[in-house]
């Protein structure tokens, strides 16, 4: 199926999209704004450009190569997409890691990207030097990041200087110019390298281009410009206010706020780390209009009894999209009955890193009643193929998701076998997500191909199970897993409790026999504090297997109900 929509893609340069010609000054608005020192922290657009001139001119000056890799291991702050754009412009290749890894992950990417430099916060500088040594990385190359330049501010941790010194004066930074390459070889240069989230297997560093991101802000540019109220005019910009609490070490923070809303002009304000009640004051304070939602946000927005209660003034949301994982209908029905009627509609999305940032989405003029993910983005052609991918399935049936599109990953770094397994030869991305065709044309996402589990050889979606299970009043969340019985799989899965609910097993699988077939049934079930998620809110299927596994291997089921 191919996208209604055609939009023409300029073959320019990323920097060149976001801010025009290098000569023509910017619209004094904000662009980036601290949430929580608001009053301290923040950039206007041509502050924006000028600091990325300034650090792009510092990284060259101390040796930065064309396509050198530079490494961002850090949570939020304002200057993280500006580092972003700074690594760009000087023609390099930015990579990030969660602050959270530890060293043995952390000196694997380093290793595998080999960042020339490591950018990184003063929290994690210990883990950060343990990596080190493991490889043998110089501290030469190690600085510590953080916003301190926007006060004058900035010290040295030992051995490890503070990035201040890869910041030119402003006069250099304003006769810094980036290279406007038009050429297919320059604009298919990889930008960034952005390691996938490991959720089935070790995490491989995805490649993306000038071209794949000025494809995919030309896309989401033209839906949202669909809706008389989002268009990207001087009228409504004036009007919209975005909070962001995404990680912006992950892809989806990373892409969406450090090149969409830019390119829209339109004003972020960013938390440091997501809190829910931080977020929630945060709408209220500074009258934020549009969200951009990972699932656990959803959820845990749409059960909050101060939030049902009216705590909290919402009054200014005027759209919320989702992603990064599936979200049942019904919670987004939830969440949508904290406003007025009418008010909010939640619209699921679907990308991925290989896919970034978006490859489904929605019609802004068209309200979402069900939980599909939208359809084809401007330029986009996307069909669903049988288990071994000779075929295209039946309508209405389920198959695997592939995509032709101009925002496709150039490849994995320094994988060119599983490059080849990903991406076939005439351009299609096979995703590895199970989707089916809605009768009115969206697409819905049912789950990952290879986490699919397979009872009396019929394939069981954990997503769909998961969705149940959050239906039921006293679950807070819930991971559904395979486990290996007799040569034959069934489904197990793990509870979180809501607080103060005294729920037992017994009652959960009542719950789902209720509604069921019997192959779905599950197994056991088994109470847990939490269910292992990566930062964009994917249950980590791996984590939850090999605890399974553990926990299972020599205790009978009925142990566990």
């Amino acid at each position: 199926m191919k996208s209604r929509w055609n939009v023409a893609i300029p073959s320019i340069s990323l920097p060149s999209l976001i801010f025009g010609n290098q000569d023509k000054s910017l619209p004094d608005t904000p662009a980036y704004i601290d949430a929580e020192q608001p009053d301290l922290l923040h950039l206007s657009f041509p502050e924006y450009a000028l600091w990325s001139r300034r650090i792009a001119a510092g990284l060259i000056r101390r040796g930065l190569q064309p396509q050198d890799r530079v490494l961002v291991y850090s949570g939020n702050n304002i200057l993280f997409p500006v580092v972003f754009m700074a690594v760009v412009m000087a023609g390099g290749i930015i990579t990030t890691a969660n602050p959270a890894y530890v060293a043995r992950e952390l000196a694997y990417q380093l290793r595998d990207s080999d960042a020339q430099f490591l950018l990184l916060a003063e929290s994690s500088l210990s883990t950060a030097l343990q990596a080190a040594k493991e490889i043998g990385y110089s501290h030469d190359k190690m600085f510590i990041f953080d916003d301190a330049p926007l006060l004058g501010q900035g010290m040295d941790v030992g051995t490890v200087r503070h990035w201040k010194y890869l910041i030119e004066s402003p006069e250099n930074g304003r006769a810094f110019r980036w290279e406007e390459g038009t050429s297919s070889e320059f604009v298919n240069r990889t930008v960034a390298i952005l390691y996938s989230s490991g959720t089935t297997g070790i995490p491989k560093g995805v490649e993306i281009t000038h071209y794949n991101l000025v494809a995919n802000c030309c896309q989401l540019d033209y839906l949202y410009n669909l809706h008389p109220n989002f268009r990207s005019d001087e009228k409504n910009t004036r009007n919209q206010r975005l909070l962001s609490a995404l990680p912006m070490y992950h892809g989806l923070g990373l892409l969406v706020y450090s090149t969409v809303t830019p390119y829209r002009r339109l004003p972020v304000y960013l938390m440091k780390r997501y809190n829910l009640s931080a977020f929630l004051n945060n709408i209220q304070r500074f009258r934020i209009t549009e969200l951009t939602l990972v699932p656990p946000m959803v959820v845990a927005m749409a059960k909050n009894p101060d939030v049902k209660a009216g705590k909290y003034d919402l009054s200014s949301v005027r759209r919320v999209h989702a992603g990064a994982a599936p979200l049942s209908r019904e919670t987004c029905a939830e969440f949508e009955s904290l406003f007025a009627k009418g008010q909010v509609n939640v619209k699921q999305g679907w990308g991925m890193t290989e896919c970034p940032t978006t490859g489904l989405n929605w019609d802004e003029r068209e309200e979402s009643d069900t939980q599909a993910v939208g359809e084809p983005v401007p330029n986009c052609e996307v069909k669903l193929m049988n288990d071994d991918g000779t075929n295209e399935v039946a309508t209405g049936e389920r198959g695997e998701l592939w995509v032709k599109a101009p925002q496709l990953m150039k490849g994995y770094w320094k994988k060119p076998e599983a490059t080849r397994e990903t991406l076939t030869p005439d351009g299609w991305l096979k995703t590895g997500d199970i989707a089916f065709q809605e009768s009115n044309g969206k697409f819905s996402i049912v789950d990952r191909k290879k986490e699919l589990i397979k009872v009396k050889g019929n394939q069981v979606a954990p997503a769909e199970l998961e969705a149940l299970l959050l239906e039921h009043p006293a679950v807070a969340d819930a991971g559904v897993v395979g486990l290996k019985i007799h040569e034959d799989e069934r489904p197990l899965a793990y509870i979180v409790r809501k607080m103060g609910s005294e729920v037992n097993a017994q009652d959960i699988l009542r719950h789902m026999c209720e509604r069921t077939a019997k192959i779905k049934w599950l197994c056991a079930v088994h109470f847990t504090k939490e269910i292992p998620k990566n930062p964009s809110g994917k249950i980590l299927r791996r984590q939850l297997r090999d605890k399974a596994a553990a926990e299972f291997a020599n205790a009978p089921l009925r142990a566990s109900l």
